[in-house]
Order: C-alpha cells, then sequence, then structure tokens
C-alpha cells in the first residue's frame, strides 16, 4: 500500500509536468512567492511543480525512497506529516524565500522543501518514539542522505537557483511533524514512568 501511494504520487508529477511543459511552462508561476498575498497558493501548488525533466528527474529517487520509508510508520502517519510539512515547509518559504536573494521577487517550486521534511522526519522521529526499527531507519537514511542537508544552509547573495530556504524551512517542519506525530508514544512512555516511580507501602 506504501509503495503504490508513493509511485501514484511520483507519476502524477509526471503528469503535471507533461502539462506544464506542453503549456510552455504556464504552471511554473503558480509557486511561492514570498510576502505575495497571492504567492500564499504557490504553499499548495509548488511542491507539484518542476523547473524542467532535470528538476523533476533529480527528485524522483528521494522521493521514491523517503517517501516509501516514511510509509513504514504508518500510512495516518504519513499523511499527517506529508501535510504538515506541505503547508508548515510552505508558509515558511513563503515568510522568508526572499532571505538572501540578490535579485527581485524569487518564485519557489519543487518537491524539495517535502524531501527535507520527509528526510528530518525519519531522522528524529525514532528518537522520539524509542522504537529500535525507526531509528533504525533513521540511521540508514542519515547514512545514505544525510549530507543532503548541506542544502538546508543559507546561502546569501545568490540570486535564483537552488530554494535553501524551502529545504530549512522543510526540515524543520519534518521536526515539527515528527514530535508531534510521536505523542502517543511519548505519552504512554511518560505514564509508564510515573507508574514505576509510585511509592508503594510496606505492611
Amino acid at each position: 500500500m506504501g509503495g503504490a501511494t508513493i509511485l501514484t504520487f511520483v507519476a502524477l508529477l509526471y503528469l503535471i509536468e507533461l502539462v506544464d511543459q506542453l503549456t510552455r511552462h504556464s504552471l511554473d508561476a503558480n509557486g511561492i512567492r514570498p510576502l505575495e498575498a497571492h504567492g500564499l497558493w504557490g504553499i499548495v501548488f509548488a511542491p507539484v511543480l518542476h523547473a524542467n525533466w532535470q528538476h523533476l528527474m533529480a527528485n524522483t529517487v528521494p522521493l521514491l525512497v523517503l517517501g516509501f520509508l516514511m510509509t513504514l510508520a504508518g500510512l495516518s502517519r504519513f499523511v499527517w506529516a506529508t501535510a504538515i510539512v506541505w503547508i508548515l515547509g510552505g508558509f515558511g518559504t513563503w515568510l522568508i524565500g526572499d532571505v538572501g536573494s540578490s535579485c527581485g521577487p524569487t518564485d519557489h517550486i519543487g518537491a524539495s522543501g517535502l524531501i527535507f521534511g520527509w528526510l528530518a522526519f525519519l531522522l528524529v522521529f525514532g528518537i522520539f518514539v524509542r522504537r529500535f526499527v525507526d531509528i533504525a531507519i533513521g540511521l540508514v537514511v542519515l547514512f545514505a542522505y544525510g549530507g543532503v542537508l548541506l542544502g538546508a544552509m543559507p546561502v546569501l547573495g545568490r540570486c535564483g537557483g537552488v530554494s535553501w530556504q524551502g529545504h530549512l524551512c522543510g526540515a524543520i517542519a519534518g521536526v515539527v511533524a515528527a514530535y508531534w506525530l510521536s505523542a502517543p508514544e511519548r505519552k504512554a512512555r511518560e505514564k509508564t514512568r510515573a507508574g514505576s516511580a509510585t511509592p508503594r507501602a510496606k505492611s
């Protein structure tokens, strides 16, 4: 089910890019435009838009791998985590998207913010739930994709190019999602700890 979900999502991205190509990139103007009221709609559309086929293909493998690993936490958590990263990460990009840019208003598109959100989620979720399987997944992801996090480092004075703002906001949103969605395990752990600390009277 998880694999089918991710494959369907990626197939949809290719269909959208095909439409964009056939309409001479008319869809790309619907990205996140920082601090512009109409640019808020980009929060909804930006993750499914790409500048060209090369941009989409560069995102395809991380989307498939990280997306599938995300579904291992449960489809419900996957959907909620994706929604949090999509909206919170997008809103953060809308707020700071022009920070460090040496040119005019920018237009942020691409699924990279979503990828960074999933990456950050997988890295810390195991720590929050303290479950061996999730910790192991986080370690594998760290080994395979940890270096990618450098793409979330601020780069000042650049005009266009890679959206480090989207990467950074996506990663932060991923950590927020992991913390929020790990609440059941954290609360259960607190109850267990409180129960073991209850003093017992001896007769």
